[in-house]
């Protein structure tokens, strides 16, 4: 059998038969040591830079390893990508009878149950009956009842919850549309796949025991590959905890009335009840404040008002629970609803209760809805307990787990020892591709006029590059002010996260010419931009997570206790694979040019610059705007 450097060699079949491929040595090597992995099963952490190929580098191996593998990805639509456009490709050049299947959470298959009830309800408005009739008519149609398959209705439409189940209302086996469950044909596919592509929410989801049904996959698996690792210790974090939201309340107690006025319907008690229940948890969410925030537990616990309704809906939990025993005897839908009333009860109560050792205790508000968290202040006891009783190969891997040349960070944070380490380098000539311009006499981060300071800074630089720009911001305050400042000071078309979902401000961006974009977080990563159309990333500050965040002042003030330097082993490391997030969305291919602009004066002035400077790729640096306006000026003399 042909090895993976042979497979992806310049004689190989990826080569004959895929058009544009282009034989790498770090591909080839990342893909041994992936089979070398699988095959004697151990743990490999592998930072591969961006350009490397690592998806091929990986399913490669897989498909030719004979073993049951799931792929792990960061996000759905990463999933989506690589089930329908990477793993099609893979498998039609080594021509392998390798069968590959897509497994989401259940929340993104149609449930044809909760359609029906939906259908039923009275309470609908004339705009969710039609979403709900378009519904129907895509469900019709559709064989795997994907909601991502349904281009009428945005997958984030609040509807979706409407017809799709969670494991608190789903029947199971009692369902009246069990045997033609979306869900259960997807996992059933998955059980009898060599190869599942799953998320990290779904994975952790079964880990944490969260779900039924999934779990049989995974000690199933011969090997787990984690792709876009990075981003595992805080999803990991969020379910190995506890939660509560004011919206699970909310849909016990919608389900409950609904599942009643179908199925019984006598007197107006039980509906009074649930919507009392429903007054209450809103109540909840307008004392909790009306800003939107993360915050520790115990700064609202002991409020009167907040103390006084959250008593009250213990309470009104516990009357739901009363009336709902005698009803589910006469309703397999009540019956499930007593179950999530019993169950929601007792977290109420553990979330609103004392905080357990060694967890932090902490809130989050939306707009119309809150959430209660219990989150463990490690978790590397928690996943090395898995890596444990799975027994399986793991091969974890992405462009940023590194902090200079150290993979401490990622592993001490999902408590893996004795790992092999593997660093390789984008193949991309970074010295003559890409500049990194950190300007001069820029005020503290700190201060007040620190946005109009970097907006000031950043217009020439703009001009230069003729728009083609992304600006990535560390808070959305600071977003908005720079929004502000810039609109009536650039000729070029602005898209500014908010202003519609990111994937289309993503495509309106790629396909306007000299446009600019403003986004926070959830631009920095996962993001690809290739081509002239992004040519200039400007970063406003270096990504030092807020010290006021619940979850990692607990942490800092944990480690302090205990002597160790917070800001030296979790705060700077995180701030460093974050910077080198958002860098990685300027070069994305062997024919892109452009400026990393790092507008922080820190990345110079205090000693663990070095660091994060050590981290990115090997830039050309500069501190002079005029070699930036040249670099420019050549790329446009050399496309013209």
């Amino acid at each position: 059998m042909h090895t993976p450097t042979d497979i992806l060699g310049e004689h190989g079949p990826l080569a004959q038969k895929v058009e544009g491929f282009a034989p790498r040595r770090i591909q080839q090597e990342l893909a041994e040591a992936v089979a070398d992995t699988l095959e004697r099963r151990g743990v490999l952490v592998a930072e591969a830079g961006t350009g490397t190929g690592k998806t091929f580098a990986y399913l490669v191996p897989a498909m030719l390893s004979g073993q049951k593998v799931i792929i792990s990805t960061g996000t759905k639509n990463l999933q989506d990508q690589l089930f329908s456009r990477d793993v099609p490709v893979v498998r039609d050049s080594l021509t392998v009878p390798v069968t590959v299947a897509l497994l989401k959470g259940r929340g993104n298959y149609l449930c044809r149950h909760r359609l029906a009830l939906a259908e039923d309800d009275r309470y609908t408005s004339p705009e969710q009956a039609d979403k709900i009739r378009r519904i129907r008519t895509w469900g019709s149609q559709t064989q795997r009842g994907d909601i991502a398959e349904c281009d009428t209705i945005n997958e984030g439409d609040p509807v979706w919850i409407q017809v799709t189940s969670n494991s608190e209302n789903c029947l199971g086996q009692e369902c009246p549309s069990f045997d033609e469950c979306h869900l259960i044909n997807a996992r059933r596919a998955a059980q009898a796949a060599d190869i599942v592509v799953v998320n990290h929410h779904l994975l952790f989801a079964d880990m944490a025991l969260k779900e039924d049904g999934f779990g049989d996959l995974l000690p199933a698996a011969d090997a787990f590959i984690i792709d876009e690792a990075h981003q595992l210790p805080e999803v990991a974090s969020a379910f190995f905890g506890q939660a509560i939201s004011g919206n699970q309340l909310l849909e016990l107690a919608r389900d409950a009335q609904t599942e009643f006025l179908r199925d019984i319907n006598e007197g107006d008690a039980f509906p009074a009840a649930c919507e009392a229940l429903q007054k209450l948890v809103r109540d909840l969410r307008l004392d909790l404040g009306q800003d939107q925030r993360r915050a520790a537990w115990q700064e609202v616990a002991g409020l009167p008002a907040v103390e006084a309704r959250v008593n009250a809906i213990a309470e009104q939990l516990e009357a739901l629970q009363r009336m709902l025993k005698p009803l589910a005897e006469r309703s397999k839908g009540l019956e499930s609803c007593a179950r999530r009333s019993a169950e929601l009860h007792t977290q109420f109560d553990l979330l609103t209760g004392e905080t357990p050792e060694d967890h932090i205790h902490w809130f989050e508000t939306h707009k119309r809805s809150f959430t209660l968290h219990l989150t463990p202040l490690s978790i590397a006891d928690y996943f090395q307990k898995q890596l444990q009783s799975l027994s399986a190969a793991w091969v974890f891997t992405s462009a940023t787990l590194a902090v200079g040349n150290s993979f401490k960070h990622f592993t001490e944070r999902l408590g893996l020892h004795e790992v092999e380490t593997e660093q390789w380098e984008s193949p991309f000539e970074y010295a003559s591709q890409a500049v990194l311009y950190v300007p001069e006499n820029l005020p503290a981060p700190n201060s007040p006029d620190y946005t109009a300071a970097v907006i000031d800074a950043a217009l020439p630089v703009i001009k230069a590059s003729q728009g083609r720009t992304f600006l990535l911001f560390t808070s959305h305050r600071a977003l908005s002010e720079a929004t502000t400042r810039l609109a009536d000071r650039v000729d070029y078309p602005l898209f500014v996260q908010g202003d519609a979902p990111r994937d289309t401000l993503l495509n309106r961006f790629r396909t306007t010419p000299n446009a600019i974009l403003l986004g926070t977080s959830s631009f920095w990563e996962g993001v690809d931009v290739r081509g002239d159309a992004l040519s200039c990333v400007i970063i406003d500050k270096l990504p030092f997570a807020s010290p006021g965040d619940p979850v990692l002042k607990a942490r800092i003030d944990i480690m302090q206790q205990r002597g160790i330097n917070a800001f030296m082993s979790y705060q700077l490391p995180d701030a460093v694979i974050t910077l080198k997030q958002g860098a990685g969305r300027l070069i994305r291919d062997f024919t892109d040019r452009g400026v990393l602009m790092v507008c922080d004066p820190r990345l110079i002035s205090k000693p663990y610059g070095k660091l994060f400077l050590s981290s990115l790729p090997p830039m050309t640096r500069t501190r002079k705007l005029e070699v930036v306006q040249r670099f420019f000026a050549l790329e446009s003399r050399e496309a013209g």
